[in-house]
């Protein structure tokens, strides 16, 4: 369903963390959440839809409501949405946080252009549920083998 411009989408409801996620991040939100949720770990997805005007208001609601944050963009770390994002609930909602924003991004280093190394250098469901757990101070108990952990990515060089 068609959003207006400048208004925020919220993709999926929940109550433990609110992820913002843009672009492909959406749908990497979208497969943590359904893994997540087996587990009883509710996320609410908000896609900002654009970033300028950034619907801060959705954003800032869902925060007041989960007290955990995570952005997930596929663009760099620094300086970045994810970066911004995270800036606004910081300087806004801040005494609502239960806990330290994070930020899923790309590595500060060159893009790769081999399939292997491009399999861990672009974010993915794996580091938005790493995030997950890591953030609530909990333990998968769903697929811990399944999913390969990857702390960071130190670029091909």
């Amino acid at each position: 369903m068609p959003v207006p411009f400048g208004k925020a989408k919220t993709v999926r409801t929940g109550n433990d963390v609110t992820v913002v996620a843009t672009s492909l991040m959406v749908e990497e939100a979208l497969k943590a959440a359904e893994i997540l949720k087996k587990e009883g770990i509710e996320i609410e997805v908000i896609d900002p839809v654009s970033l300028q005007p950034l619907d801060e208001d959705t954003i800032i609601e869902s925060v007041q409501k989960t007290g955990r944050l995570i952005c997930a963009d596929t663009s760099w770390l620094r300086c970045g949405v994810a970066s911004e994002i995270a800036a606004v609930i910081a300087e806004k909602a801040f005494d609502f946080l239960k806990a330290p924003i994070r930020r899923i991004a790309l590595p500060p280093c060159p893009c790769p252009v081999s399939k292997a190394l491009e399999d861990v250098f672009y974010p993915t469901c794996q580091d938005i549920l790493k995030a997950v757990y890591d953030i609530l101070n909990k333990k998968s108990s769903y697929g811990r083998n399944r999913y390969k952990q990857i702390d960071t990515f130190a670029g091909p060089y």
